[in-house]
């Protein structure tokens, strides 16, 4: 049972493709993380989008998990339950004023985008959408017209205040005040198209009601935290300390990716490799 202040900390892996060894890395680095605090460690399953995440997928990470001996705390979650919750918080901030509904396709936004790109390489949102008047967005509804929503990352601000996240050195003793910029990222996306939500809110909000005390993930998420903080503060949710670990990279010292083909942690078995051979190539041994 979870005291107030006991740490708990999750690993929350999507079930979209077959994990890799920095999934490994990640999970057996959350448990270790949390034994030596003292506290738990959760596992949420990320299965917000239901065309990828296949239950033979989800089978597979388990089976996967429970073999290089990953140790969590009760059952596991599944995001795909708490899609009431994250419509829930996507209408306050509708109601807030901090949502637009965008209809841009993928192809417009590259088209109309100028040179900025956010951390993760992808063309800035030019803001077209926000620029909508009542009427043209009532028409374009009304159509029944394909729409994300965004998150106006200007007026957020204007309540928020520049944030900060707090980050944990690997010696978990040392803490850093991380001055965070949601401004290099434009207005994300908030729901998607195809699901009432998006990785940022229903993260946020999942962290906050499993109570986590402390975000153990790569540094491939650091830059994300910004995006993360701004809505825990608009959404009135506790602030998790962070800390973001290396990546496992290839011989190319690329990381290892789902989208990329990394050798998966199926294929290692299928090769004879023992769940032993896993964690030392890994430094968990």
């Amino acid at each position: 049972m979870t005291t107030k202040t006991q740490p708990v900390l999750r690993f929350a892996p999507s079930p979209n493709g077959h994990l890799h060894l920095g999934h490994a890395f990640s999970a057996l680095l959350t448990n270790r993380i949390a034994h030596q605090l003292g506290g738990r460690t959760l596992l949420r399953i990320e299965d917000i989008d239901q065309a990828r995440c296949t239950p033979e997928l989800l089978q597979q990470m388990l089976d996967d998990l429970d073999w290089i001996g990953f140790e969590h705390d009760g059952e596991a979650t599944r995001q795909s339950d708490n899609f009431d919750r994250y419509r829930t918080a996507a209408e306050t901030l509708k109601q807030r004023g901090l949502l637009y509904p965008c209809f841009c396709s993928r192809k417009q936004i590259r088209e109309n985008a100028d040179a900025r790109t956010d951390p993760d390489g992808a063309p800035i949102y030019p803001g077209t959408c926000r620029q909508l008047s009542a009427d043209e967005i009532s028409d374009k509804l009304a159509k029944n017209m394909p729409h994300s929503y965004r998150l106006n990352m200007q007026k957020a601000l204007a309540q928020t205040g520049t944030p900060i996240w707090m980050e944990m050195e690997t010696d978990l003793k040392t803490i850093h005040t991380i001055n965070a910029d949601p401004l290099a990222w434009g207005d994300v996306i908030l729901v998607r198209k195809d699901t009432p939500t998006s990785y940022h809110l229903s993260v946020v909000l999942d962290d906050a009601v499993q109570h986590i005390s402390h975000v153990t993930r790569g540094k491939d998420l650091y830059f994300a935290t910004a995006i993360h903080r701004v809505l825990q503060i608009v959404l009135d949710l506790p602030e998790p300390l962070y800390h973001h670990h290396d990546l496992i990279r290839d011989e190319a010292a690329e990381k290892l990716s789902k989208s990329k083909k990394a050798q998966s942690l199926k294929e290692l078995r299928q090769q004879g490799w023992s769940a032993q051979q896993v964690r030392a190539a890994i430094g968990m041994d």
